[in-house]
């Protein structure tokens, strides 16, 4: 039952956390579900405390705003951490997609759900993505590699598939979750870009920044004119063709997908092209030439040709608010106040916070749906 989960004592949640949810769902005038509606649950305390402060004067319940709450109820009950400051109802508006882009199936309001792509991270901008319930369950909290042993399963399997999954679908879980592994270089630059990063997802990996770049700039009408300004960059003449014949390998392969009037065609032509062995052979000739501070300085160059908007953020603050310290757990409440109280003793002393950063930069990009 719902009141064990709540049980504060042995339970992780955060009582305080539960009442601002239940005085959120007052604000948007919600009524939370009736397992919550009991003496002494915290959220409950928090929705009486809300209704009688707003009374009809709500912000009204928007679809975003009812999956905002209900996602905040599941992670407030498992213990897991959840970043108010950037993951907004707005914020999940934006990871909205129409096809799965684990089994490129279509997705209806009852099948999508938002999954962290790390699970060892919590409820954060740029762990986030949306994807259908059945590849989210058999996703579930597997690593990258996991992921690749699952695709040998299915390709074995009489059936085909493996945990409801095809090798496929498995090999695009794998990419989707080594975006968000930090991975050495070289293995990062063997990877071949089986799944195009989902909108706002923040890639970890310099190297798989550059590749989706180039990938998506192949898809639009005047992307080459924008990868010819990329070579322009490269140094060295080696280095320079070495792109070139990637750039040949890869290009024959969007003919027949350019003739198609469906949507999502050229978007998973690009995908499957990376199945081709001379395309990763060429891409790997070229990547594992580069290093991460060349990537950097191409990264920060390439925002500016970029055809759609991108977001670099510095290595440091790319996991913030992600709890990777704690597994993605949330903070116990003897935790919270620890940390809000060191945090006001810094204030006190230096009059403002300071922020980490690094060398390399992650993407953030708000690529193509």
């Amino acid at each position: 039952m719902a009141q064990s989960l709540l049980a504060f004592d042995d339970h992780p949640a955060d009582p305080h956390v539960g009442f601002e949810l239940g005085w959120d769902h007052a604000h948007h005038g919600v009524l939370p579900a009736s397992e919550q509606l009991q003496a002494g649950n915290p959220l409950f305390q928090g929705w009486r405390a809300g209704a009688a402060c707003y009374g009809e004067r709500t912000l009204g319940a928007s679809r975003l705003a009812r999956e905002w709450l209900a996602l905040r109820l599941f992670a407030w009950q498992r213990g897991l951490a959840f970043e108010l400051g950037q993951v907004t109802p707005h914020y999940l508006g934006q990871l909205d997609v129409s096809l799965c882009p684990v089994t490129r199936r279509p997705i209806g309001a009852a099948d999508a759900s938002i999954d962290r792509v790390c699970d060892d991270a919590g409820y954060a901008a740029g762990n986030l993505v949306m994807m259908s319930r059945a590849a989210n369950r058999a996703k579930g909290g597997c690593r990258w590699e996991d992921a690749l042993v699952h695709a040998e399963q299915a390709k074995a399997a009489a059936d085909g598939l493996h945990l409801g999954l095809d090798s496929a679908g498995w090999a695009r879980v794998a990419v989707l979750v080594s975006f968000v592994t930090p991975l050495p270089h070289a293995q990062a630059a063997r990877l071949p870009l089986l799944l195009q990063p989902p909108n706002r997802l923040r890639l970890l990996n310099p190297v798989q920044g550059l590749q989706a770049l180039v990938t998506r700039e192949l898809g639009r009408p005047d992307g080459t004119l924008r990868l010819r300004a990329l070579t322009s960059l490269l140094p060295g003449e080696a280095m320079r063709t070495d792109f070139h014949r990637f750039l040949s390998a890869l290009l024959p392969r969007l003919l027949a997908a350019r003739q198609s009037n469906e949507g999502f065609a050229l978007r998973h032509a690009l995908e499957d092209a990376w199945c081709d062995e001379r395309v990763n052979r060429c891409w790997q000739r070229f990547a594992l030439a580069l290093d991460e501070t060349l990537i950097d300085t191409l990264l920060k160059q390439c925002v500016s040709l970029a055809g759609t908007r991108t977001l670099l953020h510095d290595r440091g603050v790319a996991t913030e608010g992600w709890a990777l310290e704690r597994a993605g757990r949330a903070s116990t409440p003897a935790e919270a106040k620890r940390r809000q109280h060191t945090w006001q003793l810094a204030q006190g002393r230096s009059g403002r916070g300071t922020i980490g950063t690094s060398r390399s930069r992650i993407a953030d990009g708000h690529l193509p749906a």
